[in-house]
């Protein structure tokens, strides 16, 4: 029997000029996904709360508020992917992209071909994650990492990562009690380290620390070391 058909990815842009969305929709819509279309980041909050989007296309200049906040809102209580447009190819704007979230960063102008590529290259880092997951039996165990989709589990629950998340705490799990500094954490979790900056691992670290809470309030594994970074608490 052949399997079904995968579902087409959604992807909501956000993009205030018309011609531009239509420019992106095209080729998205060529390659298979189902795209929608919104010209504030109210709306874009709103859409997102009502319905299940793979991917969201982000303009940073909005008309509404930026989508640097947007993004900021969105991951209080999403994780869906986030690839920033910008008009502006300042260092800042990106390192603040990914610092808050942002999975990729893209300058206009832009390749629509090219835009298609990067947010299918981000489909396919992201897929795999918590979807149709099986709970490893070794359960009691603080930790558990299935490398395979991409899983990793704290006392039993599935965490919802992002990419760099969990790739950072893969690197603090593989050796409990060792001080790593931010540099090392950027070199292991950033696929590209020289373009984030030290304060970014710290950002991560905070939304990390939150989503552990989440699970076991009682249990905080992440120990900070002022002036060189973070390790992770060996148990007991």
């Amino acid at each position: 029997m052949n399997a079904p058909p995968a579902p087409r990815p959604r992807i909501l842009i956000v993009e205030d000029e018309p011609a531009i969305c239509d420019t992106i929709q095209y080729p998205l819509e060529s390659d298979g996904c189902e795209t929608e279309c919104c010209g504030t980041g109210g709306e874009a909050l709103a859409r997102i709360a009502q319905a299940t989007f793979d991917l969201v296309v982000l303009d940073v200049g909005l008309p509404d508020m930026t989508g640097f906040e947007v993004c900021r809102r969105l991951r209080i209580s999403h994780n869906i992917p986030v690839l920033f447009l910008t008009a502006r190819s300042d260092e800042i704007d990106r390192v603040v992209g990914l610092e808050i979230g942002g999975d990729d960063y893209v300058t206009k102008p832009f390749s629509p071909r090219e835009l298609s590529a990067r947010i299918r290259a981000v489909l396919r880092r992201v897929r795999g994650g918590s979807e149709n997951v099986v709970v490893p039996s070794d359960t009691a165990a603080r930790f558990v990492v299935d490398a395979d989709r991409c899983v990793i589990f704290f006392h039993g629950e599935p965490l919802e990562l992002a990419r760099t998340e969990f790739r950072l705490l893969r690197t603090l799990i593989a050796k409990p009690g060792r001080v790593f500094t931010r540099a090392q954490l950027m070199d292991a979790a950033w696929e590209e380290p020289d373009a984030a900056m030290e304060r970014t691992v710290d950002a991560h670290i905070k939304g990390l620390r939150a989503k552990l809470h989440a699970v076991r309030a009682d249990d905080d594994p992440i120990r900070t070391h002022r002036g060189f970074g973070y390790s992770l608490v060996e148990e007991s």
